[in-house]
């Protein structure tokens, strides 16, 4: 299918990050800039402001890695899932879209707030917290999956609906600090699950 650009030569892109399915921007992209996009494997786009071709993160070194670019339907809007280096948002932010209720989470987005904040703890840690012991003692960390596992197992079996979600939180924050204390991410499961859907 050929991208249906508007009467200005423009198509939107909704720009969404790669490891955490977090929307981070909406921009204009012309013929120009997804050719460079694809030449340079950077996150090219069009700035209707200035109108004039936008390296995204040129000037901030907050440039954004293209690993995907996918049409919708109608061929009118693309989705970019991008690898960024820094913030997306001039603000500093790192989604433009940060403004809003500040208390309403989404459920897709506490692994990925969970796990920069656990990157957070491993770089500065903190004296007397729990998420640092674990970062810290990877032996504790296994046991305590073990046990969560254990614990939640036992909720399917015998508890209600609502403690065998708090077990499996117990489960996923532990497995996060296990796997973060080894230097890892949720992600690296994930692309092994994705791999095993071919």
């Amino acid at each position: 299918m050929e991208i249906r650009f508007d009467e200005h030569g423009l198509v939107p892109v909704v720009i969404q990050d790669w490891n955490t399915g977090e929307v981070l921007t909406l921009a204009y992209a012309n013929e120009e800039a997804l050719a460079r996009t694809r030449e340079t494997g950077e996150l090219h786009l069009w700035s209707r402001s200035r109108q004039e071709l936008w390296h995204k993160g040129a000037t901030s070194g907050n440039v954004q890695k293209v690993r995907a670019l996918r049409l919708d339907c109608d061929g009118d809007a693309l989705l970019a899932l991008v690898e960024p280096a820094g913030p997306a948002c001039h603000t500093g932010a790192r989604t433009c879209f940060h403004n809003g209720e500040a208390d309403v989470f989404a459920p897709h987005e506490a692994i990925p707030y969970l796990t920069r904040t656990m990157a957070d703890r491993a770089a500065n840690p903190t004296e007397g917290s729990y998420t640092n012991e674990l970062l810290s003692n990877p032996q504790l960390a296994g046991e305590k999956v073990e046990e969560e596992a254990e614990e939640v197992v036992r909720a399917v079996r015998e508890e209600s609906d609502e403690r065998v979600d708090e077990e499996a939180a117990d489960v996923l924050y532990h497995l996060l600090a296990l796997l973060q204390g080894r230097g890892h991410t949720i992600g690296g499961a994930q692309e092994v699950l994705n791999g095993r859907r071919r």
